[in-house]
């Protein structure tokens, strides 16, 4: 039967000699078809038929040329966005030319047809702008590299942290950390500010601002603080330092004078984290960490409060007191020595 339906395809496509009579590829393969079927079918349920069974093959081809030439695409250009996008292009085309294929064989012309779809796109264009918008950015988006597929990225504009679990050409989706999925179209997120915190290098700096009375002895409570911090799971204690462009910082934690304000010592701790995908978690557990530290030390949190002092240049306060009698006495404001006034 396959040999069958390659002959077919083989001689609709094989030009006629000169001086026979012309004959259609459509009415070629059904008579070839037909020969393998009763008289009584009808040259309609064979073009259908015919055509269904190109529209199929057509579709499991593509998935066969994806699984066969999937892993060579991937090795070629090393990047899951750009390997999905090829493999859907291969499979899309092949699809579209089965359907090519099925159409001619049901005797469409294909000449009008691409002419009616001409007319058709101009007119449905603008309404199509926004996706053709969108396919455009997500050639951007794939050619800059902004973030890959299995990337955390956070949307500052949402206040959203999750993975970007596929980009395509009109938009990508994101996992967010709340168990959600986020579909958001590509010329949309380039407008908006992406932070990606698994580009290149997993480990992330964080920083933490913690405030010390001017009481505190303000060595000790820097060494406390870096202290604390290197001990906690996930943080990087030390070692080489870390480069970013031409710069090197310290990769142990570190803690800086970062200012005197008003109601005690500013102190700025940065650290590395190793991974990205818990912060908060890490960031609660260094709080914790310091505030163990410090309380066993003699350094104490600042925290705002305010003294208020009277003396001879701070005014008089004029006070009224009312005669109750001999035996009660003058009259007190509510709160004065315990004693409140009841209506």
């Amino acid at each position: 039967m396959l040999g069958g339906f390659v002959r077919v395809l083989v001689q609709a496509g094989t030009p006629t000699p000169t001086g026979t009579p012309t004959r259609t590829p459509t009415e070629s393969a059904a008579e070839t078809v037909g020969q393998f079927l009763p008289p009584w079918v009808p040259e309609w349920a064979v073009q259908g038929a015919l055509a269904l069974l190109v529209v199929v093959l057509s579709y499991y081809v593509s998935k066969v040329v994806r699984q066969v030439f999937g892993r060579r695409i991937a090795r070629r250009f090393q990047r899951p966005s750009l390997t999905r996008t090829v493999l859907r292009s291969i499979q899309t085309t092949i699809l579209l030319l089965g359907g090519g294929l099925a159409l001619r064989i049901l005797g469409v012309p294909l000449q009008n047809l691409a002419l009616s779809v001409t007319v058709f796109s101009a007119v449905a264009g603008f309404v199509l702008a926004p996706i053709i918008g969108s396919v455009i950015n997500g050639l951007f988006v794939l050619s800059e590299q902004p973030y890959e597929i299995g990337d955390m990225i956070h949307l500052s504009d949402r206040e959203v942290y999750g993975f970007v679990e596929d980009i395509t050409l009109r938009y990508t989706k994101v996992f967010t950390l709340d168990n959600t999925f986020l579909v958001i179209p590509n010329g949309s997120i380039r407008e908006r500010d992406v932070v990606n915190y698994s580009a290149e290098d997993g480990r992330t700096r964080l920083k933490l601002d913690v405030q010390v009375t001017y009481e505190s002895d303000l060595d000790e409570a820097r060494a406390l603080i870096e202290e604390a911090a290197a001990h906690v799971d996930k943080v990087i204690e030390g070692g080489p330092d870390i480069r970013i462009g031409s710069a090197r910082y310290p990769a142990r934690p570190t803690c800086y004078i970062d200012a005197f304000a008003d109601h005690g010592v500013n102190l700025r701790l940065r650290y590395w984290a190793t991974e990205p995908y818990k912060l908060l978690k890490l960031r609660s557990e260094v709080q914790t960490a310091i505030w163990d530290r410090l309380e066993e030390a003699d350094v104490e949190i600042a925290y705002p409060h305010s003294h208020l002092y009277f003396d001879d240049t701070s005014g008089e306060m004029q006070v009224s007191v009312r005669d109750r009698g001999p035996e009660l006495g003058p009259e007190r404001p509510p709160g004065v020595d315990g004693d409140e006034r009841r209506d």
